[in-house]
């Protein structure tokens, strides 16, 4: 929840304990600000998927842009 509205990335550390902890599909919520960080949520944190609002309404990461980079480097999208 600290990350939320930052823009400077996911809970990375706390995804990848959860992850850890729990067997069911994790999360990640709050603090994408660009691409890497949703590439970063999937491979540090270990989520299973990555969600976001702001970045996605302001136009400031394209959906089709976002898949085509998680794509390329290696993450299973829905195309």
């Amino acid at each position: 929840m600290n990350h939320d509205g930052t823009k400077n990335g996911f809970a990375n550390q706390a995804l990848q304990k959860m992850n850890s902890l729990i067997n069911i599909p994790i999360i990640a919520s709050g603090g994408a600000g660009k691409p890497q960080d949703f590439l970063e949520a999937f491979t540090e944190g270990k989520a299973d998927a990555a969600l976001a609002t702001s970045v996605f309404h302001f136009k400031e990461i394209q959906i089709p842009v976002l898949k085509n980079y998680l794509n390329n480097n290696g993450i299973t999208v829905r195309i």
